[in-house]
């Protein structure tokens, strides 16, 4: 169905979101983000996931890792929701898998 001229962002808007772009660029952020707040060891040893329901999932190398962050949260937590404001990013949970 023929709807007619559209403006160049709508147009724009559905192409990105059909082929996962914005998808894409959010998980960049994220990884991002996640670094910084991290620290270099630690992103080097997890790897954000996704967030799911306000929560973020971090994938870790190793049960140990994943205690040391456990204690970590509250400040893990307050450098993320400064660094995503938009993610609305209530709780962590950390999970040993694969990190590359």
């Amino acid at each position: 169905m023929f709807r007619g001229p559209q403006p160049l962002s709508t147009v724009l808007a559905e192409l990105m979101a059909r082929r996962g772009f914005a998808r894409i660029q959010g998980t960049a952020a994220l990884e991002a983000a996640w670094a910084e707040a991290a620290g270099e060891f630690v992103a080097g040893h997890s790897r954000a996931a996704a967030v799911r329901r306000g929560k973020l999932e971090v994938l870790v190398a190793s049960s140990t890792l994943a205690q040391e962050l456990t204690f970590r949260k509250p400040e893990l937590l307050e450098s993320l929701r400064k660094s995503l404001p938009d993610e609305r990013i209530g709780d962590l949970r950390f999970r040993v898998g694969p990190v590359q």
